[in-house]
C-alpha cells in the first residue's frame, strides 16, 4: 500500500472543512431567517449545493478515488462559471454584498489549488 502524499491529505482535509463550513453557513443564510443583506440568490444557492460536492470531493481525495480529480476540476469550473455570472450581475448594477465578491475569489482559488494538486497526484490503485 502506498503512503498518501501530504499534499493529498491537506487537499482532502481542506475540501472537507470548507465543505462543512459552506453547508452550515449557506444553510443558515437560506433557512435561518437572518437578514444577510443584498444576497445574490443564484450565488447563495450554488454555494450551498456546492458545499455537498466539496464534502464528496474531500472524501474522494482522502480515499484516493479515481473520480476525485475530475470532481475537483468540475467544482472549480462550475465556480468559475457562477463567478462570471455574478460579475455580470455586478457590472449590470445589481445589488450585492462585498463579502460575496471576496468569498467567490476565495472559493475559486481554493478549488483551483485543490484540483491542481489532485491532478498531479499519482493515485494509489
Amino acid at each position: 500500500m502506498t503512503a498518501r502524499p501530504l499534499s493529498h491529505s491537506i487537499s482532502a482535509v481542506v475540501a472537507i472543512v470548507f465543505g462543512l463550513a459552506t453547508v452550515i453557513s449557506g444553510g443558515r443564510a437560506l433557512f435561518g431567517g437572518a437578514d444577510m443583506g443584498a444576497v445574490v440568490p443564484f450565488v447563495l444557492w450554488f454555494n450551498f449545493v456546492a458545499g455537498f460536492a466539496y464534502l464528496l470531493a474531500g472524501i474522494g481525495l482522502w480515499r484516493g478515488t479515481a473520480w476525485a480529480p475530475a470532481l475537483s476540476i468540475g467544482i472549480a469550473a462550475a465556480t468559475a462559471v457562477v463567478f462570471v455570472f455574478f460579475l455580470w450581475h455586478v457590472w449590470r448594477g445589481g445589488a450585492y454584498e462585498s463579502r460575496t465578491m471576496a468569498a467567490m475569489v476565495l472559493r475559486l482559488g481554493i478549488w483551483v489549488a485543490i484540483s491542481t494538486v489532485a491532478v498531479k497526484i499519482r493515485w494509489p490503485r
